[in-house]
């Protein structure tokens, strides 16, 4: 990919967002269903779009609303509804649009009580927690938020009473109805006034904060951490954990500087991202520039993104660690120290994460649970305490309680952040000097994930290809040892193909909204031999399409 000259340096005023240019986009303007690219589209994580592109609208949010409370009723879920939104300017009017839809159909809604905004694991630790027990009156929950997406997105999705994300057969229900009513002019919607609804019987405030923040040191050890006296540092990106962690120093006696206090939807204290755009990714060393400037200053710094369900974790010695690299140091810390956790609970990695977490799990004598891409499927493990943690090379995790019952059953970017200072307390090595010291027992790996362009029929057929349509028998010198076209941990199909060999693999998938298709791929010998699995893959991949639409 080209790196644009503006990476990595402070946001030119030039590139800000104009808020109230985007507000007043997202009330007047209005979607065309006939136009595919305007019409309701559920991904990975829920809908997402701008209102500049006529993709994230008032008329959206009311019709999925609507769906979803018309989903509740066909289920029966009838318990409360926890609501939650990050620091998007977007997320502001979303909220008021879902508010007057689920107090016109009677939805119990729980709202954020003494912060406006709620991050991600904290909507899914109060549907955990009000669910345990229950049988029925179950919750579910919504949470407005397009993750770390740049300033003008918006995204709305739905957590079912399992806490998570959401499956494919729920969105594709909630998707089709949200359409329907777009294409009948939202005939079917209920909705009352926003002053109203916030005033309504069935409108009710929750202390998401306090439960959340209280429940802490039964996942972390913040104990240990408090002794240690360790100077901690974080950036909370602006984002919807800005009010928790002042609170999480508080309680709990830590010595943690929080470096940024600052929220402005535009997020003009970001450093812009790779592509010169402003992405709130604390997975990007471009964004983290700011961090990464102060990690002399600390013991251990981390950040997370705007709804607070993805981590970034700065060492001294490392700088800002690649998530594959911290994901295998979690694996390596939580399964020899949990000493609560039954020796049958597992390692769950999607397929297109780094290798070298199989690797530490092998010498820790735990199975490996390998899912698709997408953190739904670890939703019923964690949540049953068959794995102990779930991780996905995009640094989204959650792992289990000290106990070993389930903690969220979405990602939370808040507890590898403490995770890392535990690590750090109780070992005596932060996260980066201890995945050096795996390195050196396991090897060290090359980790990389570039883009090939496609056409739509392309994307398709990679979709759908199976392992007898590779005709390869070898990928850079190496034997190929398998070709997996399902995920071997549940059997779902990867959407892709992973060709694997003995000191590398690559993964291609197709993007769900460019003309692309994306290759993974990582290398146990050399950045040499990583170009050559890269160029390769293309290669393989090519040539297979090729045939496959030639038959078609």
């Amino acid at each position: 990919m080209t790196i644009n000259p503006a990476a990595g340096k402070p946001a030119d005023s030039s590139i800000l967002l104009n808020v109230p240019k985007l507000i007043t986009a997202y009330y007047e303007l209005r979607p065309d269903p006939s136009d595919s690219r305007q019409r309701v589209v559920f991904g990975t994580s829920g809908h997402r779009g701008s209102a500049f592109d006529v993709a994230f609208n008032e008329w959206h949010i009311l019709a999925i609303t609507q769906a979803i409370c018309d989903y509740r009723k066909q289920q029966k879920i009838d318990g409360p509804l926890f609501l939650g939104m990050d620091t998007h300017a977007v997320s502001e009017p979303a909220f008021a649009s879902s508010m007057e839809v689920l107090a016109a159909n009677n939805v119990e809604v729980m709202i954020s009580e003494g912060t406006p905004y709620t991050p991600t694991p904290a909507v899914s630790h109060a549907i955990l927690l009000y669910n345990r027990a229950r049988k029925s009156g179950l919750a579910d929950g919504i949470v407005i938020t397009p993750s770390h997406n740049p300033p003008d997105d918006g995204g709305f999705k739905y957590d079912p009473p399992h806490g998570g994300p959401a499956d494919s057969s729920v969105t594709s229900w909630i998707e089709s109805k949200a359409n329907d009513f777009l294409e009948r002019g939202l005939d079917g919607v209920k909705r009352a006034q926003f002053a109203k609804a916030l005033r309504a019987p069935t409108t009710h405030k929750h202390d998401f904060l306090s439960v959340y923040v209280s429940d802490l040191n039964n996942v972390v050890d913040m104990n240990a951490v408090r002794d240690a006296r360790i100077k901690l540092g974080v950036d909370p990106l602006g984002g919807a954990g800005i009010d928790y962690w002042p609170r999480i120093a508080e309680q709990y006696g830590l010595d943690l500087t929080i470096v940024n206090k600052s929220v402005d939807p535009t997020f003009r204290f970001m450093t812009v991202d790779w592509d010169g755009k402003i992405r709130m990714d604390p997975s990007s060393p471009y964004a983290m520039q700011r961090l990464i400037a102060l990690k002399d200053k600390f013991d251990i710094a981390f950040a997370s993104d705007t709804d607070h369900d993805r981590h970034g974790i700065v060492t001294k010695g490392s700088g800002l660690l690649p998530p594959n690299h911290y994901l295998s140091a979690c694996v390596n810390y939580l399964f020899a120290n949990r000493r609560n956790w039954s020796e049958d609970v597992a390692v769950g990695k999607t397929v297109v994460s780094s290798s070298m977490i199989d690797r530490v799990s092998a010498r820790l004598g735990r199975r490996l649970y390998e899912v698709p891409v997408g953190f739904k499927w670890f939703v019923e493990g964690l949540l049953a305490g068959r794995l102990g943690f779930g991780g996905e090379e995009s640094a989204g995790s959650s792992f289990l309680r000290r106990d070993g019952s389930v903690w969220t059953s979405d990602k939370d970017g808040i507890v590898p952040c403490l995770l890392s200072a535990e690590i750090t307390a109780r070992v005596g090595k932060d996260p980066g000097e201890i995945y050096r010291d795996l390195t050196r027992d396991l090897g060290d790996p090359i980790y990389e994930r570039i883009d090939a362009p496609a056409t739509p029929e392309q994307k398709t057929a990679l979709e759908r290809l199976s392992p007898a349509d590779i005709h390869a028998t070898e990928v850079a010198g190496e034997p190929i040892q398998q070709i997996l076209t399902a995920a071997p941990g549940d059997g779902n199909p990867i959407g892709g193909i992973k060709v694997i060999a003995k000191d590398g693999w690559f993964a291609a998938r197709p993007s769900g909204t460019e003309e692309i298709y994306k290759i993974y791929a990582e290398s146990f010998l050399s950045q040499d031999h990583l170009r050559q699995l890269q160029e390769e893959a293309q290669t393989i991949v090519s040539e297979t399409l090729a045939r496959s639409t030639q038959a078609a």
